[in-house]
């Protein structure tokens, strides 16, 4: 299956970790404060092991990290943007509670049924096996454990506004937003879950985003 993913192009990886990293600063920099509180919120996991699929520059975990007592392990397979991360965790002053990994969401390197908690925004959609990677976060998922999972901006007059301004920089931007959330690419979504080993989880579609709640009874 193939993706629109930059970061597996080695010659465009630095190029579009360091546009993300603009971006998270300043056009989408109010996302993740309210996204980790939603996560919070909803989960109500302050502290344990908690996971960053595919993390970017870090935005989210950082901001998860400053309302809970959670270990985030920030994994992204992209060396710039775990470059990047690093360079943002230490600049936050949470060096010991972030810790970037560079390794792909099918191959974590952490032992079975380990995370308490296991997020992700954005980077579903760029997943090339995604029935894989749900393998590997079922596999890492602690019994009892949650996991956050999907896209979104956490309300929809954010997402208008980011919306607005992003299409002054990108006119294709709301289609290329559109066509990643469309109702083809949830089945494949959905498919790749029936597929895989996760045997309990619910998606929640509303203003705050696209997320899946995957579950894993505790033993």
């Amino acid at each position: 299956m193939t993706t629109d993913n930059p970061y597996l192009d080695e010659s465009k990886d630095l190029e579009a970790a360091t546009a993300m990293d603009q971006i998270s600063k300043t056009t989408f920099a109010p996302v993740y404060p309210l996204l980790a509180q939603q996560i919070l919120e909803i989960h109500g996991i302050r502290s344990g092991t908690c996971i960053d699929l595919g993390s970017g520059p870090g935005a989210l975990s950082i901001a998860l990290a400053k309302i809970t007592r959670l270990e985030i392990h920030a994994l992204d397979q992209s060396p710039s943007s775990t470059r990047i991360a690093k360079d943002n965790v230490r600049n936050a002053g949470l060096e010991s509670q972030v810790y970037p990994v560079q390794k792909d969401v099918t191959q974590m390197p952490f032992e079975d049924g380990v995370a308490d908690l296991i997020i992700s925004r954005g980077s579903i959609f760029f997943w090339t096996d995604k029935t894989a990677a749900f393998n590997e976060i079922f596999r890492v998922l602690k019994p009892g454990g949650k996991t956050h999972i999907g896209g979104g901006f956490g309300s929809e007059s954010l997402k208008q506004s980011i919306f607005d301004e992003m299409m002054k920089k990108d006119p294709g931007f709301k289609n290329k937003a559109k066509c990643r959330m469309s109702p083809e690419k949830k089945a494949i979504i959905r498919k790749a879950l029936d597929d895989s080993d996760v045997q309990t989880y619910e998606i929640s579609e509303s203003e705050k985003g696209f997320w899946i709640h995957i579950s894993k009874e505790a033993q």
